[in-house]
């Protein structure tokens, strides 16, 4: 007899499995907390990172070991990472958060950091278009057109499920997902589509889904 498959608990994994079907290596996880800091996201354990709360959950794990069903008991940290700026990004910083009251008494201000965040950016920008004149940049190549076997197993990368799908069996209800960005302010954690926030990161992972469309292998 066939045994249930059951989703793997490892932060970075949610692959499903069975213990007739779960080699030592099988699982490939992320064994450290998220670090969440003006706006950027990383991992503890590997320091892998990004600003796009999307792209940071695809980050591949950095360990691999067998798929388990006992959840981890990790929490989200602020990170003690500071953004490298220039002097001029620093002294705008400071001037505006002389006239902040959270940004004085050292907390952090999502309105205050995200204008930081777009000022390092546009900084960035300006010193790599300074070193590389735009002819010698070079530019991906064009992919061919995928061809996807019906029957193939895939991965739904839609934000909330992470199913085992086929292109055979997918359909407009067949996934529960969030179509709204995640939302990190004042340390709660939730998503805009649903307006639901709680404290500890376990937590929000475990948010239910609030819409049902096609599942997706190619967000």
């Amino acid at each position: 007899m066939e045994q249930t498959k059951q989703r793997c608990q490892r932060i970075g994994c949610n692959a499903f499995f069975s213990e007739d079907d779960n080699p030592e290596d099988g699982c490939s996880y992320h064994p450290g907390p998220p670090l969440f800091h003006d706006g950027g996201k990383e991992w503890s354990c590997c320091k892998q990172r990004s600003h796009d709360f999307s792209l940071f959950l695809d980050i591949p794990g950095c360990r691999t070991g067998k798929h388990t069903t006992e959840k981890p008991e990790t929490k989200a940290a602020p990170s003690p990472n500071k953004p490298i700026v220039s002097p001029t990004v620093v002294a705008g910083m400071d001037a505006i958060k002389g006239t902040c009251l959270r940004c004085r008494h050292g907390f952090f201000c999502s309105e205050h950091g995200s204008k930081v965040e777009t000022a390092v950016r546009i900084t960035s920008s300006k010193l790599y278009s300074e070193e590389k004149p735009l002819d010698s940049i070079e530019r991906p190549a064009v992919q061919p057109a995928k061809v996807i076997d019906l029957n193939a197993a895939q991965i739904c990368k839609n934000k909330g499920c992470g199913k085992t799908f086929s292109e055979r069996d997918n359909n407009e209800t067949a996934c529960s997902y969030h179509p709204g960005p995640a939302v990190f302010h004042d340390r709660l954690r939730g998503w805009a589509c649903c307006d639901v926030h709680v404290k500890e990161f376990d937590e929000f992972l475990t948010i239910p889904p609030c819409s049902k469309g096609w599942h997706n292998a190619n967000p």
